[in-house]
This record gives structure tokens, sequence and C-alpha cells, in this order.
């Protein structure tokens, strides 16, 4: 009730403008009818130019990514990082991922595949239909004439090819090489050259120098050396003795014949996806961390150059790189390099622990930070807290991780994070599915062997299930009343 002033103001008013305002009654509703007034909003997408990954979960919207398209205006680098347990869809994602890149005429792709079966490796059929051969590295094939890949290949320059001799060496010996072995392999390596016509004059013998040749050296040092350096030969010869049977492994040893002769001729660096087969190699061996180190240098003097061409670097069990800080420190610099050459480095791993935990903690944070995009799959709840807690996750993102279904994941991309689900044409199916990729199972490639109905069906309550824990975790952060990123 108003004052007696307050009503005789209110008349008075009224007599002179009339009725300003309408009383209305209460309305008794229900949250099911009163959630019409509140417009439905969902985070900001990446943009439209690019390819599709899959649509965002809550939204419904569609979720385009492309680090070229994105690079310099949403995203610092253009590298990426894939985590989740196996069985969960990272291998069906990297596949469509690159098989619609190629869509792009300017797009270029070098796959490291280190997992297959039956003899070859997963990504054979990819390149089977694109007419491509894999480069399969063998040790028993390369004794018959199999791939060949030269550390001193000219096309490496004298300064990558002595950075690579030492990392091959300090992987193979768990430690960094000291002045005297460091002084003994620099010393056998500038002979070689010079014997080879190493310089850019290109002089010399016409075939290209190998790794025996350096262990030859390192066995029997020039006396020139010694001299200029006023140390005796046998010191010399002493302190390259441990490089030399390093090195005799490569040439004589369980990984002979790869790396121990030229390059082998009809490699081509022009084709839009090059497959490196590595499956032959034992993960769990020191053979891997090398051969990487190898490969990847080879293909920074050799593929990336000024083209204008956007060229995708996809490692498969990364963590072979980035536990070790000798290949690490290589692979590193060759992000940084590549990013002004428009390369996309692209590390897939099951755990961030493998990583973080490791020797090479400081080069595999150096690389983390370098990555822009981080995928998450499905991780068990302590794994998911080390994760989040490790690249920065919001709470929501650490709670959600632990209950993702297959083919769902966590997209941070720069800040921007949002919950994907991945999906498959069905003409990719074929590609991506397949007894040599077990792996990578999941249920939804158990759900691809079943008749379309059934499938589909399948696939319609998975969404479901992912769309009711997203709702029960909007609401329970809701009630916990967090004022923090919200997801609708």
């Amino acid at each position: 009730m108003l004052d007696p002033l307050g009503a005789l103001t209110d008349a008075f008013t009224t007599f002179l403008f009339g009725k300003v305002e309408t009383t209305r009654l209460p309305v008794r509703t229900s949250t099911g009818q009163a959630q019409a007034v509140y417009l439905p909003t969902a985070a900001p997408g990446l943009g439209d130019s690019g390819v599709i990954i899959g649509r965002e979960v809550y939204s419904g919207k569609g979720y385009i990514y492309d680090p070229f398209q994105l690079y310099g205006q949403q995203l610092p680098a253009p590298h990426w990082l894939v985590l989740g347990e196996s069985g969960n869809g990272k291998s069906a994602l990297e596949k469509t991922y690159v098989l619609r890149q190629l869509r792009f005429r300017d797009r270029q792709v070098v796959v490291l595949d280190a997992q297959g079966e039956d003899g070859v490796g997963e990504w054979n059929l990819i390149a089977e239909q694109l007419g491509i051969t894999p480069i399969r590295l063998d040790p028993t094939a390369a004794l018959n004439g199999g791939i060949r890949l030269n550390p001193l290949d000219p096309s490496i320059t004298t300064t990558g090819q002595l950075a690579l001799l030492r990392t091959i060496i300090e992987v193979a010996m768990g430690h960094g090489l000291d002045e005297r072995s460091g002084f003994a392999l620099k010393v056998a390596h500038s002979t070689v050259l010079g014997e080879f016509g190493g310089g850019d004059d290109g002089s010399g013998p016409p075939r290209q120098p190998v790794l025996t040749d350096i262990v030859e050296q390192l066995r029997h040092p020039e006396a020139e050396a010694a001299e200029a350096m006023n140390v005796d030969i046998d010191d010399v010869r002493a302190w390259g003795l441990d490089v030399a049977l390093v090195l005799d492994r490569l040439v004589d040893g369980d990984l002979r014949g790869m790396f121990d002769g030229p390059t082998s001729a009809g490699i081509d660096l022009d084709a839009p996806l090059i497959v490196f087969d590595l499956s032959h190699i034992d993960r769990n061996s020191i053979a891997m961390p090398i051969l990487m180190a190898i490969v990847g240098v080879w293909l920074e003097h050799t593929w990336i150059r000024p083209d204008r061409k956007k060229r995708i670097f996809l490692v498969e069990e990364a963590w072979h790189i980035i536990n070790s800080p000798f290949v690490a420190q290589l692979f590193q610099r060759l992000l940084k390099f590549g990013r002004r050459l428009g390369l996309s480095f692209v590390a897939v791993v099951h755990h961030l622990s493998d990583v973080v935990d490791g020797a090479a903690a400081r080069e595999a944070a150096a690389i983390l930070k370098m990555a822009s995009t981080r995928t998450i799959y499905a991780q068990k709840a302590d794994e998911a807290r080390s994760t989040g807690q490790v690249l920065g996750l919001p709470r929501w993102a650490v709670e959600i991780i632990p209950t993702l279904t297959p083919g769902i994941a966590v997209w941070d991309v720069n800040g921007n994070v949002q919950v994907v689900k991945h999906l498959i044409t069905e003409a990719e199916r074929p590609l991506v599915y397949t007894d040599r990729a077990m792996t990578e199972a999941s249920e939804v490639s158990a759900a691809s062997a079943l008749p379309t109905d059934e499938a589909r069906a399948l696939e319609a309550a998975a969404d479901a299930e992912a769309e009711q824990r997203a709702e029960a975790l909007a609401l329970a952060r809701q009630l916990q009343g967090e004022s923090s990123e919200t997801v609708a």
C-alpha cells in the first residue's frame, strides 16, 4: 500500500499523463516451461575455415579445426598433442584428420607409423588406397636391398650431421659425450668429409660418405688431427673407442642395413602422404628413439622447404622422442624452425606421465609449451588430475575426462576448451577401423561391424549417455555455486 502522499502523487500523475504501468498478476509455472525464457548459449567456436572434426557435445555445433588457419590469430603455435588411453579413438582421429587435410592441395603429411600387425603398419591400408608405398625400415629387409637412410647424406649440413651423430651416440649410451669423446668424433667426421668431398664444392669420390667411414676413422685417427691439438695419437684413439663401439651397432649390429649405406633412391618426398613404417622395430628397445632421431633430422634437411606448402609431421608413440633429452632437443629445434616454414607437429602419447616424469622433463615441458592444441581422451581419475594440472585445464574439464566415452574428447585450443565428439563418415570407416589397428580398437569400431541400423542405435545411445552426463555435471556445478567457465 502507498502512503497518502505517494497515493496523491500517483493520482495527480495519472490525471496528467495517463496510466503508465500495467499491474500484472503473478504467474505460477514449472522450470520445464520457464526454460524457454532463457536463450541457449554455447562457447565460441574456432571459425568455419578448416577441416571438420565432429560436433561440440553440449551445443551440437559443428567443430572445425585447422592449425594453419588459426595460426597467428587464435594459435601462437600450430603444434598439437593428443593424449588418452588405448581404445578411445586416438588412432581414428589421426587418420581421419590426415585424410581430410589431404583434400587441400597445399598439404603434405609425414607419418611415423610405430604400430602394426601382420607385418605391416596400421597406416598401410590408407597408403595403399592413395597409391603410396610406405617407407618400411626393417633391419632384415635392409640387408636385401631394403630402404636405407644415410645420416651422412650430403643434403644434411655439416653441422646437422655432427649433431645427429652425437645424438645417436648419446641416446645409445644414456648420457652425454664428454669433451674428449666429442673431440674424437669431430675429428673423424671432419676427416671423412674431407676425403669424400663433403664440402660445398662437391669434389671427391662419387659415393656418399657412410657410417662405416666414421667408424674406421675412429679406430685409426689421422696423426695430423692429434698434432694440431698437441695430443698423442693413442689418446685420440682411446677417446673415440666407446663412440666407435656404439656406431658399430648401426654398421654391424642389430640395426645394420638401415643406416650404413647411401640413402635409397626412389623415396618420393613430393608425395602428399609419406609413411615411415617402423612396425618392425622393437618399440621398447633403444633402437626406436635412435631411429626417430635419424628420420627427424633427415626430414628436417630434405623435406621441409620454403615452398609455401603446409606440412604435418605426425608421430605415434611420441614418448620415444619427448622422453629422451637428446632426441627431444633435436625435435625442439625442428619445431622452432619448422614453425616458420608451415610445419605442424602432431605428437600422440598415451599418458602425460610418460613424458613429464622422465629423464627429459625439462625438454618435454618445452615441447608441451609449444603445443597450443591439446586433445585429451578418457583417462583414469588420477591421471586426469595430473594431466589437468600440467596443462592448466579448467576444473570442469578435469572432472569430465574420466567419464568420456570412446570418440569423445576434451579439446583445449589455446584456452578455448570444449568437449567434442569425433564423427567418421561411411567412406572413412573401412580405412580407419581395421584388424591391424587393434591397439586402438574401440566400441565404435565394434559397432562398425554391425548392421547399419544397430550401429546407429549404439551411436545414438552413446550420444544420449554423454548428454545425460553433461547435464548432471552442469547441475552439480550450479549447486556448488561455481562461477568459473560454464558450458551450456
